[in-house]
C-alpha cells in the first residue's frame, strides 16, 4: 500500500533535535525524502540513521541558517535534483535572552530575529519557486503562544514570534489561489532544549513530547489538506483563522 507522502520531497528545519528531528522522522514514515537541515552535523547523522532504520530517505544539509546564500544556494541545489520542493516545515528557532527588554543587548536581539524570522523569509523568497512546482506544495511553520500572550521578559522570542505568524499570514493571502497552502503549527508546552533553557525548572515529565507533536504536523504536509492561512494550535486541537485583515 502507497504511503500518504510518497514521492514528497519535505525540507525541514532545525531537524537535528526536539520538534524538528521528531517530524522528519514522522514525514519520513509517511513515505517523504527528508531534507534535513541543522547546524549540528552530529544529531543529523542521528536522525539519518534513525530515518534508514524506518525504511526511508534523507539528504543531510548542515547549515548556519543565518546564512542567506547557503539557504539560496540550497534552493538552486533543490531545483537541479529535484525541480520541485513539495514540503517546508520552518520549524528552527532560538529563545533568545530571558531578561528585560532594557538589559537586552542589539547583538542578542539580532542573533533571535536573524534565525526566528529573516531566516524564514528567506525560505519564503527562495523555496517558493519549488514549492509552486509541486502539484501541493506545503509549507507549514511552528509559531508559539508567546506570539499572542507577550510574556514578560521573553520580549525578543515573543515579537519575533508574532512578526513570523504576520508574514505567514501575509504568504498565505499572496497565495490563496495557487496550490501552495500556508498554515501555522502551534506545539504548546513541549519537552525540547528551548523549553528547558526558558522554563529551568519545569518538570519535563509534564511535558508532551516531540513525537507526540510532529503527528499532529504531518496531516497539515498532505496533498488532501486544504485549508490555508490558519493555525493549528495543538494544546487545544483546534483549528484557528488568522484575524481578519483591516
Amino acid at each position: 500500500m502507497s504511503l500518504p507522502l510518497t514521492s514528497r520531497i519535505a525540507l525541514v528545519t532545525g531537524a537535528s533535535r526536539g520538534i524538528g528531528y521528531a517530524t522528519a522522522r514522522a514525514l519520513a514514515k509517511a513515505g517523504a525524502h527528508i531534507v534535513a537541515v541543522a547546524r549540528t552535523q552530529a544529531g543529523l547523522e542521528e536522525l539519518d540513521d534513525e530515518i534508514r532504520r524506518d525504511g526511508g530517505s534523507a539528504t543531510l544539509v548542515p547549515l548556519n541558517l543565518t546564512d542567506s546564500d547557503g539557504i539560496a544556494r540550497l534552493a538552486a541545489a533543490l531545483h537541479e535534483r529535484h525541480g520541485k520542493l513539495d514540503i517546508l516545515v520552518g520549524n528552527a528557532g532560538v529563545p533568545g535572552p530571558s531578561s528585560p527588554l532594557g538589559h537586552i543587548d542589539l547583538k542578542s536581539w539580532n542573533e533571535v530575529m536573524a534565525i526566528n524570522l529573516s531566516a524564514n523569509f528567506q525560505l519564503i523568497r527562495c523555496m517558493e519557486p519549488l514549492l509552486r512546482q509541486s502539484d501541493a506544495g506545503r509549507a507549514v511553520f511552528v509559531t508559539s503562544a508567546a506570539a499572542s500572550q507577550a510574556n514578560a521578559y521573553l520580549g525578543p522570542y515573543a515579537a519575533s514570534k508574532a512578526a513570523l505568524e504576520t508574514l505567514a499570514r501575509a504568504w498565505a493571502q499572496e497565495s490563496a489561489s495557487t496550490p501552495l497552502r500556508v498554515n501555522l503549527f502551534n506545539p504548546g508546552p513541549t519537552r525540547t532544549r528551548i523549553r528547558a533553557i526558558v522554563f529551568p525548572g519545569e518538570d519535563p515529565a509534564t511535558l508532551q513530547t516531540p513525537n507526540q507533536v510532529a503527528e499532529w504536523i504531518v496531516p497539515m504536509c498532505a496533498p488532501d489538506w486544504s485549508e490555508t492561512g490558519r493555525l493549528y494550535d495543538y494544546p487545544t486541537r483546534t483549528l484557528q483563522s488568522f484575524r481578519a485583515p483591516a
